[in-house]
């Protein structure tokens, strides 16, 4: 690779590590499963870093990627259309706009969880970190903790109640600035 190509290279990696929740977050609410979203987020990726030599640097590469994204979901919607769980690509297509123009306040919300949750105490955050993994069972988490199950629902009930609080609080604080 030439100096050129590594700093290209360089700038769509840093763009889209900082971006990809949002982008996954984007086409997980188009799409009906986890599953597919994860098939249609290779896509995506794929087609972005084939396409990022037309990304005009300085521009908004989320919305962009949320451009990007849309097409990859509606080409998917596509090759499913013969499945009827799968939505209208008018329904999809509406549901992209309102999606787009509710991210800013869905990436306040998840600033405000993770510097809500950097404030927990590190092994109760790797407990709830593993309460959300997908395919992880309460059960065993609550037995892992040391606590029972009912004990552990508590716990987590307590938990989101507190980082619930504190989002609110942190949100609160940055409307009033």
């Amino acid at each position: 690779m030439t100096p050129d190509e590594n700093q290209r290279h360089s700038l769509f990696l840093r763009a889209f590590t900082a971006h990809e929740p949002a982008i996954r977050a984007f086409v997980r609410r188009l799409v009906p499963s986890r599953a597919d979203a994860d098939d249609v987020m290779q896509e995506v990726s794929v087609v972005l870093w084939e396409k990022f030599g037309a990304f005009r640097e300085g521009a908004d590469f989320k919305a962009w990627a949320f451009g990007v994204a849309r097409f990859e979901v509606l080409a998917w919607l596509r090759d499913k259309g013969r499945d009827r769980l799968v939505l209208d690509a008018e329904v999809v297509a509406r549901i992209a706009e309102e999606t787009a123009a509710d991210e800013p306040r869905l990436e306040r919300q998840r600033d405000a969880l993770e510097a809500c949750l950097q404030k927990v105490a590190p092994e109760q955050r790797e407990l709830l970190m593993q309460a959300y993994q997908p395919d992880s069972r309460i059960q065993d988490v609550a037995r892992g903790s040391g606590r029972t199950v009912p004990g552990f629902y508590q716990w987590l009930h307590r938990m989101r109640k507190m980082l619930l609080d504190c989002v609110l609080r942190t949100l609160a604080q940055q409307a009033a600035s």
